[in-house]
């Protein structure tokens, strides 16, 4: 059982906004076939939620790993974690102080994040940056796993 499990799911407004779909199609396809504006909306709007549902990533702790996405890390070479719930320092970490070499599982309609340094020297990342909803949770579990390996390998 995963010490920390979160899905970035999009938030309900995504899903709202992507209806807009449906009439953008009717709109263009109404001059040839009302009908098939509607169907190919529907279809559309059936397929973005899909893609929106599909794609969205997973960040877990459990069994000493991260996972973030597709990244995955051995908690052995992590430093402390810390949590940005602040939406205005979470926009300073993802602009101005972001180092180009970061890992970042992002995603816009998650306002917080989680800042996860590397302390492996083979590494050229220097530190992950995952989108959470739950960032002092996330940090803390990270924090807990890493403690016995960190310990172990002294």
């Amino acid at each position: 059982m995963p010490d920390y499990r979160e899905r970035l799911w999009p938030s309900p407004w995504i899903f709202i906004a992507s209806l807009l779909l449906v009439p953008a199609s009717i709109l263009v396809l109404a001059p040839v076939s009302l009908p098939a504006g509607i169907v190919t909306g529907i279809v559309l709007y059936v397929a973005a939620v899909g893609i929106l549902t599909l794609t969205a990533p997973v960040v877990e702790v459990s069994d000493g790993r991260l996972r973030a996405g597709r990244g995955e890390i051995d908690l052995a070479y992590v430093g402390e974690a810390v949590p940005i719930a602040s939406p205005e320092a979470a926009r300073v970490e993802l602009g101005t102080g972001l180092d180009a070499r970061a890992f970042l599982v992002i995603r816009g309609w998650v306002k917080s994040i989680v800042r996860i340094p590397i302390d492996d020297a083979d590494d050229p990342t220097p530190y992950w940056i995952v989108s959470s909803r739950r960032p002092n949770e996330a940090a803390a579990a990270i924090n807990r796993s890493r403690r016995p390996d960190s310990s172990s390998s002294e």
